[in-house]
């Protein structure tokens, strides 16, 4: 809930009505409902956390066999204007230039 405020008073248009905002009742919590709770661990089955576990592991990009490696290198400005003008990918076309340089 990172950005939002919590509002004491009705306010229009936020895609509820006043009726609907009246029918609301949630009190804040007292210290003994709050002393009350227990660790999700300890209340929820083991198959919710070996979900949420696999979920997590599913996101972001898929391992490869030889990922690159991060350095740094100074080049000149012209050079990285030209590369960048190409548009995106500009990085990985330096690394496809690197590649076919006679090195050695």
């Amino acid at each position: 809930m990172t950005g939002k405020t919590l509002k004491k008073a009705f306010e229009p248009g936020h895609g509820y009505t006043k009726e609907d905002w009246d029918a609301v009742e949630s009190p804040e919590l007292t210290e003994e409902e709050l002393a009350q709770f227990r660790p999700a661990q300890e209340v929820l089955p083991p198959e919710f956390f070996q979900g949420i576990e696999e979920a997590r592991r599913a996101r972001g990009r898929p391992s490869v066999e030889a990922p690159k490696q991060v350095v740094s290198i100074r080049l000149d400005p012209d050079v990285i204007a030209k590369f960048k003008a190409t548009g995106k990918g500009w990085q990985s076309r330096i690394n496809d230039v690197l590649k076919k340089a006679k090195v050695g």
